[in-house]
C-alpha cells in the first residue's frame, strides 16, 4: 500500500512528507516553523531569532509569529518590548502579544520577570504545548521558534511535535561554540530536520574609529564547520554595540539601525532562509518519499 502525505508550505506550495513525518502534530494555520538553535547558550541565538524574524515581516511582508521555548530563561519579552500578560480568546486560547509586526508568545509572559522557572521535565513539556497549540496565532507564513540551548528532551519533543521545516543553527566563529554547534545540527540531523544554514555570530569587531577588524573569537572557525559538515554558512553577523543595545530596548537592530551592517547582515539572512524553504518545498513536491 502506498501513502503520501501533503500540507502547504510557504507562499502556498505543496509540501509531500511520508508518514513517518505525519505523526507529530502541527500548528494549524501555520504553513512553515524553524528552529533557531544553538548547541549552547550564549552565542547570540535569541538575538538572531529576533531580528530574524523582524526582518522576514518588515523587510519581506510576510505573517511572522515568535516563540520563545527558551523555558528557563525567556529573553524575548525584553527583546520584543512587549511585557502584558497575554489576553484569552473566545476559544480558550492565548493570544499573542505583537510588536514589530510580530506575534509573540513566551513563558516570560505568564510569570513575574525575576522569578526562577524551577521545574521539572513535564511541567516544561506542558508549558511548550500549550505555547503551540494553546494560542491563537491565526494564518502564518513562519513561526520562527527561539530554541533553547542544548540538545535534551526539550528540543527533541519540539522538533518531533512542531514538524519542523528546517533549523537554523547559530555560533560564534570559537572553537568550543563550534564543538557545541556540530552537536546541534546532529541532533536536527537524527530528527530528520533539515539544516537550514549556519549563522556565525560576533564574527568579528569593526574599530568605530579607524575601521580596523578585530576577530576576538577567532577568524572562519563556522565556515571550515560549514564545509566540513556540508551545510551553507548563511550569515556572518559582525560584534557591534548597537546590537546589544538595542536588545535591551527591546528595539532590534533591523527596527532601529536597518541600514546598518549588522541589519543588513539579519535581512540577508532572512532572505537566504526564504529561498531554502521554497528550495526544500520544490524538493519534497517534485519527490515525494512513498513508503510500501
Amino acid at each position: 500500500m502506498l501513502r503520501i502525505a501533503s500540507r502547504t508550505g510557504l507562499l502556498g506550495r505543496r509540501r509531500c512528507y511520508s508518514t513517518a513525518a505525519k505523526g507529530g502534530p502541527s500548528i494549524a494555520g501555520v504553513s512553515d516553523i524553524i528552529a533557531v538553535a544553538s548547541g549552547k547558550g550564549g552565542v547570540g541565538k535569541s538575538t538572531t531569532a529576533v531580528n530574524i524574524a523582524v526582518a522576514l515581516a518588515k523587510k519581506f511582508q510576510l505573517k511572522v509569529g515568535l516563540l520563545d521555548a527558551d523555558i528557563y530563561g525567556p529573553s524575548i519579552p525584553t527583546m520584543m518590548n512587549l511585557h502584558a500578560k497575554p489576553e484569552v480568546s473566545e476559544d480558550m486560547k492565548m493570544i499573542p502579544a505583537k510588536n514589530h509586526g510580530v506575534q509573540c508568545m513566551s513563558i516570560g509572559f505568564l510569570v513575574d520577570k525575576d522569578a526562577p522557572i524551577v521545574w521539572r521535565g513535564p511541567m516544561v513539556m506542558s508549558a511548550l504545548e500549550k505555547m503551540t497549540k494553546g494560542v491563537a496565532w491565526g494564518n502564518l507564513d513562519i513561526l520562527v521558534v527561539d530554541m533553547p540551548p542544548g540538545t535534551g528532551d526539550a528540543q527533541l519533543s519540539i522538533s518531533q511535535r512542531l514538524r519542523l521545516s528546517g533549523a537554523l543553527i547559530v555560533s560564534t566563529p570559537q572553537d568550543i561554540a563550534l564543538i557545541d554547534a556540530r552537536r546541534g545540527a546532529n541532533m536536527f540531523r537524527k530528527v530528520q530536520v533539515p539544516i537550514l544554514g549556519l549563522v556565525e555570530n560576533m564574527s568579528c569587531f569593526r574599530c568605530p574609529r579607524c575601521g580596523e577588524k578585530s576577530y576576538i573569537f577567532g577568524e572562519g572557525g563556522a565556515q571550515r564547520t560549514a564545509e566540513e559538515m556540508d551545510m551553507k554558512l548563511v550569515g556572518e553577523i559582525p560584534l557591534e554595540i548597537d546590537i546589544r543595545t538595542g536588545s535591551d530596548e527591546g528595539k532590534p537592530i533591523v527596527i532601529s539601525s536597518p541600514d546598518s551592517a549588522s541589519a543588513q547582515a539579519y535581512i540577508q539572512v532572512a532572505e537566504k532562509v526564504i529561498q531554502r524553504l521554497k528550495e526544500l518545498a520544490e524538493e519534497r513536491r517534485m519527490g515525494p518519499e512513498i513508503l510500501l
